[in-house]
């Protein structure tokens, strides 16, 4: 992930998780709270409208539905007027048990039912929950009730939770009185409907609205843990070549699944410096055991040449064993690169830092190199721009097989009849360089950015004159870099190459102390 994208991840401003719970409690009980007031407005205008409608009321509260007494009243204003003629004209239809079933039955819906008292007793009672005897002590007497149709104008009788209606008649020489006895502790016609209609609606704005509201705590919450949970099956199995997707719209989610994705390119440039820790691993055992190989088999043959009797002369004695010494030299050298190698890979490699002299140290190594080189057919030079109090901080040793590395890489690769090796040190502000020039064969352009890494080497093909275990310029670097300094190359195909390091001046901190009298 480029660092572009991670500042825009920072830049973006998500709502806390803490803030989403809050807002979506909110949303649950809000919602459906705003929802059911507009929707109770919208159908209380409707039934009010009905009401006015159906009961021929000018105004109409909403309370009306429930109690008032006008509303129940007018609900049995038909029935009761037919009953009324019925008493005037028709009194002998009281006796009619199928006609007052007929009755009965048409004010079931009105929450009613019929009762006919005949003299003191009740001779028909439509109400299955009502005893005869328990109407017959709150009806009115005769002459007491309701004697004409508008109901308006006359004086309705409230007996506790029943609204009587009296209708008075005379047959066949008694006095009885036909009644409607509605139930006041009972809703009035139309209102189950409404308040089923308004249940169901509720239902479903609490449901729809708990819907929502789950499902975008679910997007901030869930779906980033079940990402993770995918991401942490596939680390378990290996696999890195993935990115968790962080655009959740909640903060501590995607602060997770931030740390998640760093986890994981971490966790996958572990793998891949394992991988190339073992690849080099191998390499290097593979170089070394073939150039291990390569003295130890002219070792062999020189020995065999001296036990078969070929080294006949004391020159040719001389020289087989000179041979033998040079290639045990060089076997040597390589399990002390090796060993030095593991050493510095593993930061172990233990540095004596001292105050030297820089003049004084490149001097005595120039003197040194010149004396090898000159016994290899190289002509050496040294050039020293620097001045003579120059100090620098370092590990002689280490920094002496610096540049011996790097002589030694030269020498390994030239090409030219005459060969050279040119030393210059040169004062480059706060830091002090030093140049290593030879005429080799050269450096190409694409490898001058790699020679300094593990086990690289120019040459693919390995032979006993440049063999090598491939470690000589990384051991360079990494000193130089312990030592606070910086090395590269410069170079030229045919033409030759120059390493060049630099390492940091000492500068003794000075300190003015000021005594001011307070």
């Amino acid at each position: 992930m480029s660092g572009t994208e991670n500042g825009k991840k920072k830049n973006k401003k998500y709502m806390s998780l803490s803030t989403r719970l809050l807002l979506g409690l909110v949303a649950i009980i809000v919602i459906p709270v705003v929802l059911a007031v507009v929707l109770f407005s919208v159908v209380d205008s409707r039934w009010n409208e009905y009401y006015k409608r159906t009961y021929d009321l000018e105004t109409f509260a909403y309370g009306g539905a429930f109690d008032n007494i006008m509303v129940y009243s007018i609900q049995t204003t038909d029935v009761f007027e037919t009953l009324l003629s019925d008493a005037s004209d028709n009194p002998e239809r009281f006796s009619d048990d199928s006609y007052l079933e007929d009755i009965n039955a048409s004010l079931e819906t009105d929450n009613a039912f019929l009762v006919v008292r005949l003299g003191d007793s009740v001779v028909y009672n439509g109400s299955p929950e009502y005893p005869d005897e328990e109407l017959n002590s709150v009806l009115p007497a005769y002459g007491k009730g309701e004697t004409k149709a508008d109901t308006g104008s006359l004086d309705i009788h409230i007996a506790g939770s029943l609204l009587i209606k009296q209708a008075d008649f005379e047959w066949q020489g008694q006095t009885g009185s036909v009644f409607i006895v509605t139930l006041l502790n009972r809703f009035a016609r139309g209102v189950k409907d409404w308040l089923f209609i308004m249940v169901i609606v509720c239902i479903i704005i609490l449901g729809a609205t708990a819907v929502v509201v789950t499902m975008w705590i679910y997007r901030g919450m869930l779906a980033p843990i079940s990402g993770l949970k995918k991401a942490a099956q596939s680390i378990r199995d290996g696999d890195f070549d993935f990115s968790m997707e962080t655009s959740r719209g909640t903060k501590e989610m995607d602060d997770l699944c931030d740390v998640f994705e760093e986890m994981r390119q971490r966790l996958k440039e572990s793998q891949n410096e394992k991988l190339a820790y073992d690849r080099e691993n191998r390499e290097l055992i593979s170089n070394i055991s073939h150039d291990l190989k390569t003295p130890i088999t002219a070792v062999k043959g020189y020995c065999e040449g001296i036990m078969d009797g070929v080294a006949d002369t004391p020159e040719k004695m001389e020289r087989y064993i000179k041979t033998i010494y040079n290639k045990a030299n060089e076997m040597d050298r390589l399990i002390n690169e090796l060993s030095f190698y593991s050493k510095i890979d593993t930061n172990r490699m233990p540095y004596t830092f001292t105050k030297i002299s820089a003049k004084e140290f490149f001097g005595d190594c120039a003197e040194e190199l010149e004396l090898e080189l000159n016994g290899e057919n190289v002509a050496f030079s040294y050039q020293d721009e620097l001045k003579e109090d120059e100090v620098i901080i370092a590990d002689t040793e280490q920094l002496n097989r610096v540049i011996h590395n790097i002589v030694n890489n030269s020498v390994k690769y030239m090409d030219k009849p005459e060969r050279r090796i040119e030393l210059r040190l040169k004062d480059a502000g706060d830091f002090i360089q030093a140049e290593i020039e030879d005429n080799g064969k050269g450096i190409a352009k694409k490898d001058l950015g790699v020679i300094f890494d593990r086990f690289y080497r120019t040459d693919a093909s390995r032979n006993s004159t440049r063999g090598g275990s491939g470690i000589g310029l990384s051991i360079v670097r990494k000193i130089l870099d312990d030592h606070g300094g910086k090395v590269w190359a410069e170079s030229e195909e045919g033409v030759g190459t120059t390493m060049c390091f630099v390492l940091r001046k000492y500068r003794e901190v000075q300190i003015d102390v000021q005594n001011t009298d307070s």
